[in-house]
């Protein structure tokens, strides 16, 4: 058996609101392992978000414990889940989180400039990544001349960038049509299946799942269910005929 990339147990996240805990997230187990494209779904308030910090290292776990890499988030300090993140992690969030001021080329390389990595080179690997999600002539250009659709892009490319193993995209086509979200999926999919890249969207929408290879599904806290994706097959030969034609 391979290492696993994320390595989640008994996971409890409380919050405590005046005098009520929240018990967001409650005695979770999970492993997910290199390459794999997982979708995670749930109603409002099941604890999927709550979930996708613990994750990101955007949050700390009340109790459990969180391996990424072998590494024992719970036992890092500040600085270093910082680092931790901007090395390790990429976020995909709806609503692109670009600086409209600045060209998208230089949003693409920011988490470099964070790593220490010269002009130059910072300015290489943005280029390259925007190559590979189809913006190469877009390069100048601000955020506010771009569409929905090649904001987003820019946002993949940037969570690109630093050559992160894991890319967790919180409703990463909340904000587009659907014909965008799909050209989007499309993309996630072939990053998935050429670069390796582990890829976990939290989702509400059951055609955005049907992308991933293996769902779980968030209620009152707990996961009820985490299996391989329905019909993902059929829905695979779908999605490749209608680009074929």
């Amino acid at each position: 058996m391979t290492d696993a990339l994320v390595d989640i147990r008994d996971a409890h996240k409380t919050y405590e609101t005046g005098s009520v805990a929240v018990r967001a997230v409650r005695g979770v187990s999970c492993r997910i392992d290199r390459g794999e494209f997982v979708a995670i779904t749930g109603a409002s308030g099941s604890g999927k978000s709550t979930f996708m910090h613990l994750l990101g290292c955007l949050d700390r776990l009340t109790s459990g414990t969180y391996h990424l890499e072998r590494r024992d988030v719970g036992r890092l300090n500040r600085r270093e889940l910082a680092a931790l993140r901007n090395r390790r992690i990429g976020f995909v969030f709806q609503s692109f989180n670009l600086l409209s001021r600045t060209s998208i080329v230089d949003n693409v390389a920011l988490p470099l400039t964070y790593q220490g990595v010269g002009r130059r080179e910072r300015r290489r690997r943005a280029t390259e990544m925007l190559e590979r999600v189809g913006l190469a002539d877009r390069l100048h250009h601000h955020s506010n001349q771009l569409s929905g659709g090649q904001q987003q892009r820019v946002a993949v490319a940037r969570a690109l960038v630093t050559r992160a193993p894991l890319i967790l995209a919180d409703e990463p086509t909340g904000n587009l049509d659907s014909t965008t979200s799909q050209e989007i999926m499309n993309l996630f999919t072939s990053l998935n299946r050429d670069e390796q890249v582990c890829i976990v969207v939290v989702t509400h929408e059951s055609e955005i799942a049907a992308y991933a290879a293996r769902h779980i599904v968030f209620k009152d806290g707990l996961i009820v269910t985490d299996e391989p994706t329905a019909d993902k097959g059929a829905a695979d030969a779908s999605r490749e005929a209608v680009l074929a034609s």
